[in-house]
This record gives structure tokens, C-alpha cells and sequence, in this order.
């Protein structure tokens, strides 16, 4: 059996502190904290902009060596620039990105959902993805995320199994559970498995705008999430980070999630 690691979706939430991060934890010092917890993340910051070199070395020089990472990868590449065009974005992020050295585990293209104004379809899609993929520097491992239900198919996967890139499976409102596409097609398209729980955004921030504690009873979907991380570590490691909006206080989702996987909590 594969080992799994399960973290969270950021780490800079002041509303952590207490349910999380000890009594007067400073912003300052939440990397370190966490990393006492969990031994994985993913960077969200890193969509919104490229990240200096320095600031890169500090997420390195707060973690353990032992201490991973997922970044996203910007969204001028992922929805202003739609892959095409964008070699030097890419260039300058790896390039930012390379001192976290083997802790770097992953970067994540989340796309939005692409309708017909930005692309013609499917079949233009996929012949971006794959002058894209044909390209980006190897010594960084890639995962893809969509956001067009009907385009989570056979197609896909072989598109991203021909350049060793994993699909992103998503527990989110209008998505395809993780679960139902492992059932529908071979969704294991690299050397390990990416997981997101991310949930519905817009129902959780209807019960609060405080992300310390849960509000939504996701147990069912956390059983089937965790039917679906250990058929996936059956053939390869895995990746797993859940979201604030998943049940609204990530860290109680992973103990759950951990519990639910016969894993430590």
C-alpha cells in the first residue's frame, strides 16, 4: 500500500488560532506551526502571482526537511493566457520556485470552467494542454485540474498520461466525485494521485465567514472520498488537501479524513 498524505489548502487563516494554532501564534510564525501538524500543503498564493525567490527560501527555511509542497501554478497561465503565449510566466515561476528543492512535490494547473468564448471545445483543449505539457520543464512534476464536467473522460487522461501529468479529482459542488470517475475510466494518469476537497464555497460562506469549526455534515462524502484515496494508494502514492469550504474548518476535515483511512489522527 502507497503512503497518503493529507494536508490543507493554505496555511494563513488568523481564525485558526486557537481551534489550531496555539493562543498568540503571530502570522509570522503559522507556516511553522502548521508544519508541526501536517507534513504537506498546497500554496494558493502562488495563483495570484509569481512568488519572489525570497519569499520561496522562508517557506523553506520555516518546514522541516521532511515538509512538502503543492503550488498552484498562476492564473495568468491558467485562464489570462490559456496556456498559449506564456513561456515566459512559466520561466520565471520555475525558476522562483526551484529552492524548495525536493520539497516540492507538485504544481497544480487549475483551470476555470471554459466555455465556448475562450475555447471551441474539448478537442481545442486538449491540443493546447498538449503543446502546453510538451513543454514545461520536466524536473517539476504537474497535475491538471478542469472544471467541465463532460470533459472528465478517457480523453483527457490520455492526454495527461502521455506526458506522466496526474488528473486532479475533485470532491466539489458541480464536479464528478473522485470516486464516480475512478468508476467511469482509469483516472490514474502519472506516478502518484492528486485529491481535492473543496467542497461548496457559496454554501459553507452562507453559515459563516469564520473558517474554525465545521458546518457542514460532509461524513457521507468524506467515506466515500476515503473509498476513493485508498483504491488510489492501492497502485500509487497520494496527494490529498482539503479546503476550508469542504465542512468549513480544515484541519477537523483531516483528522476526520485520517480516521476515515485507518490513519493516525
Amino acid at each position: 500500500m502507497h503512503p497518503v498524505r493529507i494536508g490543507a489548502c493554505g496555511w494563513s487563516y488568523p481564525e485558526w488560532v486557537g481551534p489550531f494554532f496555539p493562543e498568540g501564534t503571530p502570522a509570522g510564525e503559522f507556516l511553522a506551526r502548521y508544519a508541526e501538524h501536517f507534513d504537506v500543503v498546497e500554496v494558493d498564493s502562488t495563483f495570484y502571482r509569481i512568488p519572489s525567490r525570497r519569499m520561496v527560501q522562508n517557506w523553506a527555511d520555516r518546514t522541516p526537511e521532511s515538509f512538502g509542497f503543492a503550488l498552484k501554478v498562476p492564473q495568468v497561465i491558467t485562464h489570462e493566457k490559456l496556456l498559449v503565449e506564456c513561456e515566459g510566466e512559466v520561466h520565471a515561476f520555475t525558476e522562483a520556485i526551484r529552492s524548495l528543492g525536493p520539497k516540492l512535490l507538485c504544481c497544480c494547473l487549475q483551470f476555470p470552467y471554459l466555455n465556448r468564448t475562450k475555447v471551441a471545445g474539448q478537442a481545442d483543449f486538449l491540443h493546447r494542454l498538449d503543446t502546453f505539457l510538451g513543454s514545461w520543464p520536466r524536473e517539476f512534476p504537474i497535475a491538471v485540474e478542469i472544471r467541465n464536467k463532460s470533459w472528465m473522460n478517457p480523453k483527457l487522461a490520455d492526454a495527461l498520461r502521455r506526458h506522466q501529468a496526474v488528473l486532479v479529482l475533485t470532491d466539489q459542488a458541480w464536479m464528478p466525485s473522485p470516486l464516480s470517475v475512478m468508476q467511469s475510466f482509469d483516472a490514474v494518469t502519472g506516478s502518484f494521485a492528486y485529491v481535492r476537497l473543496l467542497g461548496n464555497r457559496e454554501e459553507v460562506e452562507k453559515l459563516t465567514q469564520r473558517f474554525d469549526h465545521i458546518v457542514v455534515d460532509r461524513s457521507a462524502n468524506l467515506a466515500e472520498d476515503a473509498e476513493a484515496i485508498q483504491r488510489l494508494r492501492e497502485r500509487v502514492p497520494v496527494l490529498a488537501f482539503v479546503n476550508n469550504h469542504y465542512a468549513g474548518f480544515a484541519p477537523e476535515t483531516i483528522r476526520q479524513l485520517r480516521r476515515a483511512l485507518g490513519l493516525p489522527t
